[in-house]
């Protein structure tokens, strides 16, 4: 059942063109992999520089059940239609003299703007990251990252925070890109009880603990699910072994999906599976055959963890069936 006020929002993988699914009624954002031709103009076009795995190559559609309005502010540009807004970013992090005073203007950037709009409850970001793990002690590009995000978090007085991805690309360098949802009405976030929480790990993996929830319950009671990984604790697991790390993943969902009383992953379920190495990804396929029914929409993409000992990851959404 929809939330007062919230049109229903669909997430599918479409092997049509972006030009095409944005010309569609209602189509909030349209995300492309890696080389899927030129930007569009369009402010709900992005195109995330990470390199697919799987064919044949899809678009990430978001639809709503309304009118949509675009517009851009600067830097950010955005779309919002039934409740829902997207908001996107790119920066090029040698405007700002690195990683870490970029991630901060774009969170003191994204967050100013959604306090100025109906849809000011912000629910779930991704952040793709040049050489993610580059750099060595705290002077790791991700752990400057966090140092940026939660200066910018801070400065808006955000202390509940939604659900969010980390991962590292190996495109243009120095590109940042950042997309966010929004709603009108609040989302419950969750937390893995086999898991810290992110923003309570200990001072070995940074000076700034990583500031994101699990999972978010999003108003219209679909879960927004974080990039996942083979973390129990707070420590990485089965080191060297895909495989193994693969299937810790899944039983941290399977925890989430159980903390959300949702029914295991179906067709409603696009998912996106980040894995390091390329010549893992057959092993991770054949992880994803024993969780997953073939039903279950899933696209393989080459991306870096945010720690280097970790091989894969899994983000998405379970939606209503």
């Amino acid at each position: 059942m929809k939330a007062t006020g919230l049109s229903a929002l669909r997430v599918a993988y479409h092997d049509a063109s972006a030009a095409t699914l944005l010309e569609r009624p209602g189509t909030l954002v349209a995300l492309g992999f890696g080389d899927a031709g030129p930007a569009l103009a369009d402010p709900r076009h992005l195109c995330v520089p990470l390199r697919p795995l799987s064919s044949p190559v899809p678009h990430e559609c978001w639809t709503v059940d309304a009118a949509v309005a675009t517009g851009s502010d600067g830097d950010l540009r955005w779309s919002a239609g039934g409740g829902w807004r997207c908001i996107t970013m790119e920066l090029d992090e040698a405007r700002f003299g690195g990683i870490d005073a970029a991630s901060e203007y774009a969170y003191t950037t994204l967050l100013a703007h959604v306090a100025s709009v109906p849809e000011r409850h912000l629910q779930r970001i991704w952040n793709y990251l040049y050489a993610i793990n580059a750099g060595t002690g705290d002077a790791e590009r991700y752990r400057l990252f966090c140092n940026g995000r939660a200066r910018g978090l801070a400065a808006h007085a955000v202390t509940r925070y939604p659900a969010a991805t980390a991962i590292g690309h190996h495109g243009p360098r120095g590109l940042m890109q950042v997309y966010a949802l929004c709603a009108v009405e609040a989302g419950h976030a969750l937390e893995n009880p086999r898991q810290v929480s992110a923003w309570q790990y200990p001072r070995q993996y940074g000076p700034t603990s990583p500031s994101f929830a699990r999972a978010m319950r999003l108003p219209n009671a679909a879960l927004a699910i974080s990039g996942t990984a083979a973390v129990i604790g707070h420590a990485s697991h089965h080191h060297d072994d895909v495989a193994a790390q693969a299937d810790e993943v899944f039983a941290n969902l399977a925890m989430l999906l159980e903390q959300s009383r949702l029914a295991a992953f179906d067709a409603h379920s696009p998912l996106k599976v980040y894995v390091r190495h390329a010549g893992d990804v057959a092993a991770v396929a054949a992880v994803l055959a024993r969780h997953l029914a073939p039903s279950v929409p899933r696209v393989l993409l080459q991306g870096d963890i945010c720690r280097s000992e970790l091989l894969v990851e899994i983000d998405g959404w379970r939606f209503a069936s």
